[in-house]
This record gives C-alpha cells, structure tokens and sequence, in this order.
C-alpha cells in the first residue's frame, strides 16, 4: 500500500466499504503487542541504500527516478532484489501480490523483460488503485489492480482478511505484503488460503518476516503445511519468508 510518494508513518483511515469491527480482545492484544514488536517495527522503516536501488534499478532497466522513495514502510531493496531473482528463475504465468506499491511496478518491469507473466495485485484502500494503474502506466507497462476491502474473517486466525476478487486459479510466485500488522499482528497468517492454488515448485513470499507477529505466522505455515519447504533469508533488514511448494513426485 505504497505509491512513489512519501508514505506517512501511521497507517491509513479504514474505508466504510472494508470496516468488519475487530473485537475488544484483538484491540487490546495489539496495543500489548505493539509494545513488544516496535523495534522490529523501527526496523521496517528502512529501505535499503541508494547503492542498492540504483544497482535493482539498473538491473531491471528502470530509470534513475523510478522508485524516488523507499522505507517509511515501503519495500527495502533486499526484497525488491529477491523478487527479481525469483522471477527470473521461475518465469511465473501468474504473480499475486496482497498490497500494492513499489513491489508491484518492479514484478510488472521483470515480467515484461521475461517476456511473459501477469501481476495480480490487490490492496484494501480503493483510491490507492487508480494512484497504482496511473504510476504503472507511466512506466508502458501493464498489471491487473483489484480492490480488496477488509471484509472477511478465518476462525483459524485473529484480525480481518482481504475478501478477495478474481484470484486466479494457479499461483506461481504469491508476494505477502498485506495487510498492515495494525490490522492485527498475525493476520499475514490467513494468505494460506491461497496455497492450494500455489502451482508445484511455486514461490510464497513473507515480508516483515522478522517482525514477532510473523515468526508466530511462519511457524504455523511450517507445521500446517509440510508440502512447503520455508526458509528465512538474513539479508534485509525486515526479514523474508520464502516457501517453496515441493515438486510432484
């Protein structure tokens, strides 16, 4: 949920259209969470250096002032550059991504320099679309921009999930970068909904994975989901999740 401007240090207003209330317990468990995960939260205002983002840049032919503004919860460079990485190993049909921003003009840049692949990217606030497809166009380039409001809950896990239009069938590369932990810390943990259409060899990835709220998250997936091999990656200072579902035998 991140567009090329600066993005402001507190989460966005809940629109009307995305509003499920949380109950008294998830709001008093997330003030005392909140008090336990801020350094990792300090953590994720970083985006990287300027040497890595001229370097990613550079690398997927983008010009200089492409991405003006990194951190402040934006994408850092470590995963901008994982991304790429896993793209061009995979060469994925379909990429979909759960909030939208820097992530989605540099999948849209690597697709089209694979010469194939579609981004799928949902975000839960409507306006934030229109601002996305206007910055992807800027770059001649193309990807499918979907709103997804806050309106629908999963008994196995706490906060409110995207209720989510048009997913596609088969998923080759899913990018986890929403919703915002102020939803409620664990709520990353309800994208395994959308691990039965991850193809086999397809990629899951976990931003924030660092944070407490998603440790809690990655253990559950590695216990839950044995058909997933899940690896932390160091790199970034936010951390990375990435699952890879095993190959049919």
């Amino acid at each position: 949920m991140t567009t090329k401007f600066l993005t402001g240090l507190l989460a966005k207003p809940r629109e009307a259209d995305s509003l499920v209330r949380r109950t008294l317990g998830e709001g008093l468990f997330q003030i005392a969470f909140g008090a336990i995960q801020w350094p990792w939260l300090l953590k994720s205002l970083y985006g990287g250096t300027q040497e890595e983002k001229r370097s990613l840049l550079k690398r997927i032919d983008l010009a200089p002032d492409s991405l003006p503004h990194l951190g402040s919860w934006k994408a850092d460079t470590y995963l901008l550059h994982r991304t790429v990485d896993l793209i061009a190993e995979r060469r994925p049909a379909n990429v979909v991504e759960l909030g939208s921003g820097a992530t989605s003009l540099v999948i849209s840049k690597a697709l089209a320099r694979n010469g194939r692949g579609t981004l799928h990217s949902y975000d839960k606030h409507l306006p934030f679309i229109a601002e996305m497809k206007k910055w992807i166009a800027e770059h001649e380039l193309d990807a499918h921009f979907e709103h997804a409001p806050l309106a629908q809950r999963d008994p196995r896990w706490p906060g409110v999930w995207y209720a989510l239009p048009r997913v596609p069938l088969s998923i080759d590369l899913l990018l986890i970068d929403g919703p915002p932990w102020a939803v409620h810390p664990f709520v990353r943990g309800m994208a395994e909904r959308l691990f039965d259409r991850i193809t086999p060899g397809g990629i899951v990835m976990l931003d924030d994975a660092a944070r407490p709220g998603e440790r809690y998250v990655a253990r559950r997936w590695r216990r839950d989901w044995p058909d997933f091999s899940f690896t932390y990656e160091y790199g970034g200072t936010k951390g990375l999740l990435i699952g890879r579902k095993k190959e049919r035998a």
